[in-house]
């Protein structure tokens, strides 16, 4: 018997597209020109290194240019090809579209190892790849900006923003180049936390919906439910956090590289993370089950499921033991095209990753407009906010003392009315309205649709959509 062949991540991506495309009607020249990569490049440069030349391998693939700038991240990782790179483009340009930033889709990668290097020939390294990338503009506020991406962060972006300044002095927007910065270097309050939070928002926004909780086999709010996370990186420790601290779920198994943890009563997110900081792994936790095999922990009961680590994780040879009856992709790809039909068989209900994770661009998004913009948000309105709310206050407090033990303010009333929102609350208000809209679009194709089965198809029908109506415009 010949063995069923596992489609590769970038096999996948286009799979998905093909099975939305068949469901619209465009032109075919249109479509080809929508799903196909405009440009890949690769780069391979020299740094030297404890004494001797080291060659590296980097590459910054462009899928869309239907606007621009382009946007994605940066990935570092000894698995980083040119096949990946192209098909994590494609899915960032579906995501922008989906959630209405004004970007094509764009990534890159490094194939290295950050572990192997110290802190100062990774920044070496960093510099000559963004210099690389800047003489090409492939790095530029007008038309390519990188992002932080699994092994890499603030500091990466930071000499990647630092290193396109020095290259163009005279560029005033050259922060602008790169999103993702420390806050002292340009970034914006929440974007750390950016992806983790649009999980939680993406979920919340599902259970407002009964008859789409329903279809998942589940009932009620989001309070209670039993939640599994695979990864507890950047993505996946934020999003379990917020779920555990804020909407009352319970983290009952965490999946990471040496292992797995399981406790149905419950476990602590943050104390976890502090034992994987402090021993690299969650090996002899010592409050939940220890198990070497995570893939058992993964097949386990619960009701919502995160896969928040690399692509394929949920595959042809593990989608029929999944008992989940809810999938919120946190990660890229985390469900291969063959698991998802063997998943949407079963009735899994699948929150996709182009729309789950795209909290990270859209802060992105506006941390290159306050870049843009030269100004903090809410620097200007926030004291006026204040002072018109200090009036009705005030009215109230006359009120208060005019009826006396009639009525009387609630005792935190006014300290909590009086407060404007900083640049923090204006950013969570932005990403909870832009999942909100974005997951309502795709929910509309969803039951509007008979032929329509599953929110991933909709999500690409609503991109593909919007990318075509762009191209339309621009005269092709």
């Amino acid at each position: 018997m010949t063995a069923i062949k596992e489609p590769s991540f970038r096999e996948s991506v286009d799979l998905m597209f093909n099975r939305a495309a068949s469901l619209m009607d465009l032109p075919p020249g249109l479509e080809e020109k929508i799903r196909v990569c405009n440009a890949t490049y690769t780069v391979r440069f020299g740094v030297r290194l404890r004494g001797e030349i080291h060659t590296f391998t980097g590459y910054r693939s462009v899928h869309s240019e239907h606007m621009e700038p382009v946007k994605g991240g940066i990935r570092y990782a000894l698995a980083v090809n040119q096949d990946e790179v192209e098909a994590l483009a494609a899915l960032m340009t579906y995501k922008c579209a989906l959630v209405e930033t004004p970007f094509g889709g764009s990534k890159g990668g490094l194939c290295i190892d950050p572990r192997q290097y110290e802190e100062h020939e990774l920044e070496q390294i960093t510099r000559r790849f963004a210099y690389e990338l800047a003489k090409r503009d492939l790095i530029n506020p007008s038309q390519n900006v990188p992002a932080p991406d699994m092994g890499t962060g603030e500091r990466e972006m930071a000499w990647m923003a630092d290193q396109y300044a020095r290259m163009n002095t005279t560029d005033i927007n050259a922060r602008a180049s790169v999103t993702g910065k420390p806050l002292n270097a340009g970034g914006i309050s929440g974007r750390v936390e950016a992806t983790g939070r649009g999980i939680q928002y993406a979920l919340r926004e599902f259970f407002r919906h009964p008859e789409d909780v329903q279809k998942a086999g589940l009932s009620g709010k989001l309070d209670g439910k039993r939640i599994i996370v695979q990864g507890l990186g950047n993505v996946g420790y934020h999003a379990a956090k917020f779920l555990s601290e804020e909407d009352g779920s319970r983290i009952v198994g965490i999946i990471e590289w040496d292992g797995a943890l399981y406790n149905p009563d419950g476990i602590d997110v943050e104390s976890v993370r502090q034992w994987i900081v402090k021993h690299g792994g969650v090996s002899n936790y010592p409050d939940a089950t220890h198990s070497a095999e995570g893939g058992e922990v993964l097949e386990a009961e619960c009701d919502i499921l995160i896969p928040a680590a690399l692509e394929g994780v949920i595959n042809l040879s593990n989608a029929e033991r999944i008992k989940a009856p809810l999938i919120i992709e946190a990660a890229n790809g985390p469900v291969t095209a063959g698991a998802d039909e063997i998943l949407r068989k079963k009735g899994t209900v699948i929150i996709p990753d182009m729309y789950a994770n795209a909290g990270g661009v859209t802060v992105s998004y506006f941390e290159w407009v306050k870049n843009l913009s030269h100004i903090r948000f809410g620097r200007m309105q926030r004291r006026q906010e204040e002072a018109r709310h200090e009036l009705i206050v005030s009215e109230l407090e006359r009120l208060d003392r005019y009826l006396g033990d009639a009525w009387s303010m609630t005792p935190d009333f006014k300290t909590k009315y009086l407060k404007g929102a900083d640049e923090l609350e204006l950013v969570r208000s932005g990403l909870d309205d832009t999942m909100r809209i974005a997951y309502q679009s795709m929910r509309e194709v969803w039951h509007s649709r008979d032929d329509v089965e599953d929110l991933r198809t909709a999500a690409y029908i609503v991109a593909i959509d919007r990318v075509s109506k762009s191209y339309r415009a621009k005269g092709l």
